[in-house]
């Protein structure tokens, strides 16, 4: 190890050194995501080691069982994802802001509150009474719930809480994944009330199904109106193909016109359903650099099926925002796999880049150029 690199070992070491076991946790989960993403992170890789040695040594993690800060985010757990703070929707909360928001409700917002939760969950934890830490977690959301909505109602309370939040985390936004946790808690007991209702598991939303989700969600929209992007994700996630949460806003207008379709209570689900794209663009590139072909073959063909859905349900798709950013993401996918597909083997170019995977779309997407310049040998032998 050079002078330099060992350096800044000693300089990493320090600060992580001087940040709270909480903060250490949120600040390895920041770092994943941003580089899932593909952002550079300055020391990233050391800070990596670091931070995973001494979780596999010490056995911590920030999402066991028994932290009582778990137990306080349990009412929303549901809208938790594996996103970067500043790409979450309006119905998606961030698993890398739950470290900082905790910490900054704990160490500065209501310290001496939060210090009493923490110590009465802890009893009740070690006797897993479930019950009592329900009813204990219940009573420090009211009070937290009581102190934000105060506290965001200035402008000035507002840059406090920023100000705040930046003693936690690098990430502006999860401010904004704060704001969300307190609409979360205010419809607390609906949404959870909405989520046990819920099929466990939804095949296909149409007909009979996609009736009685709508029917869930317009009883839950009419007591908690700024829930509505929760209750989205919500059904998303007991979907088995993710992108049929846009049946929702096609499944009742007459015109399938896109303008149409954003005047409709539901047509919120597209730019969801957009944001789902991304997820599989991004798995796909992460995919096809770990060599793991058949799972990126297989989210290739996801990918294809979101484009011919949305392409054959909203006329005029391409004239709206929504559209652009769609248009934008396929470019995107095209990009990286025309970049990944060459420096791959022939075998693995045949799999990815064959005319097979779109065979269910009539209508030519926007990977068809790059699809064409891929060759097609394993069809001809009928291996695929």
């Amino acid at each position: 190890m050079t002078t330099r690199e060992a350096i800044s070992l000693d300089q990493i070491r320090a600060y992580l050194g001087g940040l709270t076991p909480q903060a250490r946790t949120s600040l390895l989960v920041e770092i994943e995501r941003m580089q899932l993403y593909g952002e550079e992170v300055p020391g990233a890789d050391l800070m990596l080691a670091e931070l995973r040695a001494e979780f596999r040594k010490s056995g911590m993690s920030s999402d066991r069982a028994g932290n009582p800060s778990r137990h306080f985010f349990k009412p929303m757990e549901g809208l938790f994802v594996d996103r970067p703070p500043e790409l979450t929707n309006c119905g998606q909360i961030s698993r890398g802001s739950l470290s900082p928001i905790w910490e900054w409700v704990s160490q500065i917002l209501l310290p001496a509150m939060a210090s009493d939760y923490c110590e009465q969950m802890r009893r009740v934890i070690v006797t897993n009474d479930t019950h009592e830490a329900k009813r204990i977690a219940g009573a420090f959301q009211s009070k937290v719930l009581k102190y934000l909505e105060a506290t965001l109602g200035s402008h000035q309370g507002v840059e406090g809480v920023r100000a705040g939040l930046g003693k936690f985390t690098c990430s502006r936004a999860s401010f904004d994944d704060l704001e969300k946790i307190v609409s979360a808690l205010r419809a607390r007991d609906g949404m959870t009330a909405f989520n046990e209702a819920l099929p466990p598991r939804i095949e296909i939303l149409e007909s009979e199904a996609l009736a009685k989700v709508r029917s869930l969600l317009d009883g839950f929209v009419a007591k908690h109106p700024e829930a509505l992007p929760f209750g989205l994700t919500l059904v998303a996630k007991r979907l088995k193909t993710p992108w049929q949460l846009v049946h929702l806003a096609t499944g009742t207008v007459r015109r399938k016109y896109a303008s149409d379709i954003a005047a409709t209570r539901y047509g919120l689900s597209v730019p969801m359903v957009i944001d789902h794209l991304d997820d599989r663009r991004v798995a796909l590139r992460q995919a096809i650099r770990s060599n793991r072909v058949a799972i990126a073959r297989d989210i290739l063909v996801d990918i294809y099926d979101i484009e011919g859905a949305l392409k054959a349900r909203i006329v005029r798709l391409e004239q709206t925002d929504w559209g652009q950013r769609f248009g934008e993401l396929m470019t995107a996918v095209a990009n990286d796999l025309q970049k990944e597909i060459e420096t791959l083997p022939a075998d693995v170019q045949h799999v990815l880049g064959s005319l097979r995977l779109r065979r269910n779309h009539s209508a030519p997407g926007l990977l068809t150029n790059l699809v064409r310049k891929s060759r097609d040998a394993l069809v001809a032998r009928g291996i695929l």
